[in-house]
């Protein structure tokens, strides 16, 4: 390869899709593309959310050396699917960066970067510290501790955090910064943006589904929990910021 041609994929992560045959979606090339340090990928199943995030990790291992990127998910079974997904496409790219470790955990490379796959344990995440890139799977699904342990490995380094997922009702930190929280760019892939997604599976699926399985795992929609005796607008329209506080500021009794 020439110092022209690597050059412009290290400038590029689009252009080192492209010379392993992966011809991104346009979402996929913004979100490859991007700057952005923290992003959350609202994206359906099957939409190439998790191709996208191992693509952008061999990107950051590859062109910035020393970098530590961590995988995360709800459990090690998960974490370590998507670094094979990650190690497939640096071993497709002909090991750019010799390798000094290639195993389940983890890839580590001669330049000093490590792509690390890591379980969903609060307890078991902590001690990484400089890391360069952080991306949590199915992150609806892991727990509110869990996000909190990791994001002070960024508050140094000041690194990325991509957290990708399709909704699970209206709770944890996930759905809060879908909805709340400043500071995120935000990207929603339905079903019906997918082109390999064909309407008749679709409809099937939406019959055997239901509708509200469906609406979460196909169109991104958050919704409550079918267990929650009260819906969230239900609890919203019975509540009140107009009440006086009972006590005053001082604690020095009602208020008037």
């Amino acid at each position: 390869m020439t110092f022209a041609a690597d050059l412009l994929r290290a400038l590029d992560p689009v252009t080192l899709a492209g010379s392993v045959g992966m011809i991104p979606d346009p979402w996929q090339a913004e979100v490859l593309r991007s700057t952005a340090p923290r992003i959350l990928l609202n994206c359906c199943r099957q939409s190439g959310k998790s191709t996208t995030a191992a693509m952008l990790a061999v990107h950051v291992a590859t062109y910035e050396p020393g970098s530590l990127v961590l995988l995360l998910s709800p459990s090690q079974r998960q974490s370590a699917e998507l670094l094979r997904k990650a190690m497939a496409f640096y071993r497709s790219l002909g090991r750019p960066v010799a390798s000094e470790a290639e195993n389940a955990m983890s890839l580590s490379l001669e330049s000093g970067s490590r792509i690390v796959s890591l379980p969903g344990s609060e307890g078991t995440v902590r001690g990484f510290s400089g890391v360069r890139l952080i991306v949590v799977d199915e992150a609806a699904r892991v727990p509110d501790e869990l996000y909190a342990a990791v994001r002070p490995m960024l508050a140094v380094s000041g690194g990325r955090l991509i957290a990708m997922s399709t909704p699970w009702g209206l709770r944890g930190w996930w759905a809060n910064a879908w909805h709340d929280e400043p500071g995120w760019e935000r990207v929603l892939i339905t079903a019906e943006q997918v082109s390999r997604i064909k309407p008749a599976f679709l409809e099937e699926e939406r019959r055997a589904l239901g509708s509200f399985i469906f609406e979460q795992e196909y169109m991104g929609r958050f919704a409550d929990a079918v267990e929650a005796l009260f819906g969230s607008e239900l609890i919203k329209a019975a509540t009140t910021s107009d009440v006086a506080p009972l006590f005053s500021a001082s604690g020095s009794g009602a208020a008037q």
